[in-house]
């Protein structure tokens, strides 16, 4: 871990042609339903921040999805990070402009030279998520490979290397996930988040394979992540983030008081220069 910091627990919502849905294996599986139900629930169970990410195969429901954003940052009472299709400063402004707190970027982060230091430098480090996927490799240092657009394709790199390279180039925080986890209930890959916080010079959220609270617990007590994420667990569960808060504090974890955030706090965030 790098710092001395409260534990965040984020709510994720993946986003798919409209739909709020449900993942495995970064594959579609149950639609949940509406972006603005969810984020109304998130509201009142106590979650430190929400995610939202856009996961449809190709760029025809962009439109609808910053419409989307727009109308969640005005709903959303905690911070709101925002990641789909991000390809250069035109589209982070839009979503910044839509009310976004933060960006998480991902297949463009690894494939351009510039783009992560291109958004620190205009928005700062705080705004840029770097989303990491990662694939078992036997054949890499650490025993994990970085992979790209949604897991379909490898890039020959050591999940590692990356994290450390986009940490360079301005990224604040990492989204880390093991694409054979995703959706699969069986907890966080601990050995991957136990690699990547050993070198990574900043907060890592863990991501991906929650079944239960106690797992969001081993993502911070065994895996060594600032933050834990999960997304399909909370869909079904009434005052599933609230009651995943206070079963982390049973166990000792440094966490936000369930009432720390209240309906009327204003989150405006104000980003320059457009």
């Amino acid at each position: 871990m790098t710092v001395a910091t409260k534990h965040r627990l984020i709510a994720t919502l993946l986003c798919y042609r409209g739909n709020v849905v449900q993942t495995r294996r970064f594959r579609p599986t149950n639609m949940v339903g509406n972006a603005f139900t969810a984020v109304d629930f998130f509201n009142s169970w106590a979650v430190d921040e929400i995610c939202v990410l856009e996961i449809s195969a190709d760029d025809s429901y962009l439109d609808h999805f910053l419409e989307v954003v727009h109308g969640l940052s005005r709903r959303c009472f905690v911070p709101l990070s925002v990641g789909g299709k991000i390809r250069d400063l035109d589209k982070v402004r839009e979503y910044t402009r839509a009310g976004a707190d933060k960006v998480v970027l991902n297949t463009h982060a690894y494939q351009s030279d510039s783009l992560i230091e291109d958004v620190a430098g205009s928005f700062g480090k705080q705004c840029v998520v770097v989303s990491v996927d990662a694939a078992p490799n036997p054949d890499m240092p650490s025993g994990y490979e970085a992979v790209i657009a949604r897991g379909r394709e490898k890039t020959g790199e050591d999940v590692n290397t990356w994290v450390l390279r986009a940490a360079q180039r301005g990224a604040g925080e990492i989204l880390l996930n093991n694409i054979e986890h995703d959706g699969d209930k069986r907890g966080y890959d601990l050995s991957l988040i136990k690699s990547v916080t050993a070198v990574s010079p900043i907060p890592v959220i863990a991501f991906g394979g929650v079944a239960n609270w106690d797992h969001l617990v081993e993502g911070i007590e065994v895996g060594g992540a600032d933050a834990v994420a999960a997304g399909n667990i909370f869909h079904y569960t009434e005052h599933s983030t609230k009651k995943a808060k206070e079963h982390m504090a049973a166990q000792g974890l440094w966490v936000r008081d369930s009432t720390f955030y209240k309906v009327d706090m204003p989150r405006r965030p104000t980003y320059q220069p457009y």
